[in-house]
């Protein structure tokens, strides 16, 4: 028996009020929100309702009645296609007054935080072509702009690109890209040319079949490429045509590497990469530092922003040269090598062993002696006994996946209570949530965003929290930790999409 199709409603003449989480922008219809992606606060549009949630609405434009003043032409032709540059429909200057806008409104909503140490956000000096990876998906089922069923009989239909925005089986087949810098679309336009002129079978996600997989590029502030190819049968003769073509094609290329994936899904870091041509690494440079960067290494994706946020990071801890300090989520220890010969000793902490190793090697290259690299999950490995090993920090740097950090961990910050604790973010609303937590024992001095990633709605944040004087208790009671709302109405906030809007 056939599923009945669901029936949205269309509002007609809304005006979009703001702009909010994941990209999108924000309506209100009859006391209800409803995020519409592809618009700018301003416009006023008919909006086709395509999904209902319990506390919001979702919606796409079907007609624009009036646009925006903010408006600006899209740079990209792939825009509102592709769910890479969300924003570039906005000036960079409002870009940069919404990604402000997100962290006032998650700290004083959800956090109830005071906000009077919040700085104006340091803008990027470059606003396209700053990413120094990405990676592309080969698909057979690319979208077709006239025909969406894709039904329009052309044979062809393999691609290279990026997914569309919740679609994991649909790739727009990109000519040209603005996210990373040469020669990123020179090899992905060739690698992709040459496969359709051997008839390389591209992968279809839905039966997990076909050749080409995935093409990751990673560049380096210093001029070096590497080339990861990702294929998903063992076909050697093929495998070897494909990187030999690479080779001769892009010379320079300092790294070029290749997988053969035959899961389900497309994770490679528990898989052996095997070097086919250069350095298993590429070299990056920041100050006046070295980093080995390999093909699983983590290493911030905009590398002259990254500077400014560890200079921020650095400068909120104002160090004095005795300081014990804890970098807890350290990856590759560009942090706690960054910030190594301003203290007596540097520890990270990292739950990936393979990030360890790069730690590890970027302080062996650089002549650091004075960091100590731990390899476990935070919450389990942050204890009284680690504590009792390496000495309680004075200062913790910790920069968190988006999910924020464990109540475990937070329970130990406190355990130990260091003068100061310099919390980076990619995610406000998880950040104030854990801030929040800390309140009775920490209080706010200094809040800088960063924006990282220009073009989308993505904002870094830097929070210096200083200990409380007076404070003798050393642990977070039970009831600390419980959540000052509703716990489900507060676990709803923090979730994407978050209503970290104002509506007014």
């Amino acid at each position: 028996m056939a599923r009945t199709r669901k029936i949205f409603p269309l509002f007609e003449q809304v005006e979009i009020l703001d702009a909010g989480s994941e990209g999108k922008a924000i309506a209100r219809v009859d006391n209800q929100v409803v995020f519409v992606p592809f618009v700018v606060p301003g416009d006023v549009v008919d909006i086709k309702v395509v999904r209902k949630k319990k506390s919001f609405l979702e919606g796409k434009a079907v007609k624009f009645h009036r646009y925006s003043d903010r408006r600006v032409e899209p740079k990209c032709e792939h825009f509102a296609l592709c769910g890479g540059c969300k924003w570039q429909n906005m000036s960079y200057e409002d870009q940069l007054s919404y990604k402000q806008k997100q962290v006032v409104d998650n700290f004083e909503r959800i956090g109830k935080l005071d906000i009077t140490g919040l700085r104006s956000i340091l803008p990027s000096d470059e606003q396209y072509f700053y990413r120094n990876k990405l990676e592309f998906t080969f698909s057979d089922r690319k979208w077709l702009v006239s025909n969406e069923n894709m039904d329009s009989g052309e044979e062809n239909m393999n691609g290279l690109g990026l997914h569309l925005p919740g679609m994991f089986d649909r790739i727009v087949d990109l000519n040209n890209c603005y996210l990373q810098p040469d020669p990123s679309n020179e090899i992905r336009l060739a690698v992709r040319d040459f496969c359709l002129e051997k008839n390389y079978t591209f992968y279809n996600t839905k039966i997990h079949e076909g050749f080409m997989r995935n093409l990751i590029i990673r560049t380096s502030s210093t001029g070096e490429v590497m080339i990861i190819v990702v294929f998903a049968e063992d076909l050697k003769d093929q495998i070897a045509d494909v990187l030999t073509f690479i080779t001769k094609r892009f010379p320079t290329t300092n790294s070029l590497f290749f997988v053969v994936n035959t899961k389900w899904n497309d994770v490679i870091n528990d898989l052996e990469l095997k070097l086919y041509k250069g350095n298993p690494y590429i070299n990056e440079s920041m100050d006046d530092l070295k980093f080995k960067v390999g093909p699983l290494s983590f290493y911030q994706t905009n590398s002259r922003q990254a500077e400014k946020l560890y200079q921020v990071a650095q400068d909120f801890a104002d160090f004095k040269g005795d300081e014990v300090v804890y970098d807890l989520y350290c990856g590759t220890g560009t942090i706690t090598n960054y910030i190594a010969a301003s203290v007596k000793k540097a520890i990270g902490i990292e739950y990936i062993p393979s990030a360890i190793d790069d730690a590890h090697e970027n302080s062996h290259i650089n002549g650091i002696e004075n960091t100590r690299f731990f390899v476990g999950d935070i919450a389990h490995t942050l204890d009284e006994a680690f504590f009792e090993a390496n000495g309680k920090p004075d200062v913790v740097i910790t920069d968190p996946p988006r999910a924020g950090m464990h109540q475990k961990v937070i329970r130990q910050l406190v355990t130990a209570l260091p003068e100061k604790i310099i919390y980076v973010s990619c995610n406000p609303a998880t950040q104030a949530r854990d801030i929040a937590l800390m309140a009775d024992h920490y209080k706010i001095e200094k809040i800088q965003p960063v924006d990282m990633f220009p073009q989308t709605h993505h904002v870094e944040n830097v929070v210096l929290l200083v200990r409380k004087d007076g404070r003798e208790d050393c642990g977070l009671k039970t009831e600390d930790c419980r959540l000052k709302t509703d716990p489900d109405s507060y676990r709803e906030k923090t979730e994407e999409p978050n209503l970290n809007i104002s509506l007014k």
